[in-house]
């Protein structure tokens, strides 16, 4: 969980799930939406994708992002833990 929060305190990231929510994406449809360098993003997808917080597939020539919703259902109810709504271990 904690390459997860790591991963989720960069806003560039948090961008990239956004959008990534919207649909699956390559990583040059990230890239272009961002004015940073491709290797910054390609950067940030590894963070990601080593968080367990993106998936990527390789098809054809293209990677494809898309999310790995698992994850949040886990920091969900590591959240709602606290509310005392569900009882999660460590």
């Amino acid at each position: 969980m904690d390459k997860t929060f790591k991963a989720l305190s960069d806003k560039t990231r948090r961008k990239i799930l956004k959008d990534l929510k919207e649909r699956n994406m390559s990583a040059g449809d990230i890239a272009d939406r961002f004015d940073i360098s491709k290797p910054s993003i390609s950067h940030h997808l590894d963070i990601l994708k080593n968080a367990g917080l993106v998936l990527s597939e390789k098809q054809g020539q293209y990677v494809i992002y898309s999310l790995n919703t698992s994850i949040f259902q886990d920091v969900m109810a590591w959240f709602l833990e606290f509310s005392g709504e569900n009882q999660v271990s460590d």
